[in-house]
């Protein structure tokens, strides 16, 4: 397993392209009276504070909808579509978003286990602050997603395809990168990584000088190069 501490140092030069932001503006919602519904469809409606937890909102629609303090423990919303929402301060475990659409979405100071985003489709999302455990999303598509100031241990992008995806201030334990394709995937101001498999996934991505050391030996042992002396 490749660990390392980011450490205060100059950013190599190239050019990386950053992720673009979401850019969410609510209009004034309106209290939902129940609970979401499988291929429900959802616009300008807030849910706050509520217990969602095992609710079937699969296939359905959210648009510009605020969730928020909200607990989803073994929630299913696969396949459900996310768009220009917010969740924000929401729980829970065993999480099922298999095969959803987020879609200028911004996930805030989220604590979540074992969420299930598999086979997903992540555009212009801001994931900031939080802890996510477990994160699954392998065969995923990221396109302009940044995770910011977030903690995620053991995240699984096995397989998936990132392009624009930033980590800045992020602690990363144990990630997953086996068969993965990366492009302009900026990893320099993660403030922790830990990297547990696929670490020759990484061409595509941005690291910094201190990382670079760090890596070296999985490097090495990635080409199945000795170092003796």
């Amino acid at each position: 397993m490749a660990s390392m501490r980011s450490r205060s140092t100059k950013k190599p030069g190239g050019a990386v392209r950053a992720p673009r932001r979401p850019e969410v503006n609510l209009p004034e919602l309106r209290a939902s009276a129940e609970a979401p519904a499988p291929d429900g469809d959802y616009d300008g409606v807030e849910f706050e504070g509520a217990d969602l937890s095992r609710t079937d909102a699969s296939g359905a629609r959210f648009l510009e909808c605020g969730i928020r303090n909200c607990s989803l423990d073994e929630a299913r919303w696969e396949r459900a579509r996310l768009l220009d929402s917010v969740l924000e301060a929401v729980t829970g475990a065993g999480t099922d978003l298999a095969g959803a659409e987020l879609r200028d979405v911004e996930l805030l100071d989220a604590r979540l286990g074992g969420v299930q985003v598999h086979g997903a489709r992540l555009s212009r999302v801001l994931v900031r602050g939080g802890k996510i455990d477990f994160l699954n999303l392998r065969q995923s598509r990221l396109l302009d997603v940044t995770f910011e100031n977030c903690v995620l241990v053991e995240p699984d992008f096995g397989g998936a395809t990132l392009e624009r995806v930033a980590f800045p201030g992020c602690v990363l334990r144990g990630v997953e990168f086996s068969g993965a394709q990366l492009t302009d995937v900026d990893l320099r101001d993660a403030a922790e990584l830990d990297i547990a498999g696929g670490i020759g996934q990484l061409g595509g991505s941005a690291i910094n000088s201190a990382q670079l050391m760090d890596l070296a030996p999985a490097f090495a042992a990635e080409l199945g190069v000795r170092v003796v002396g």
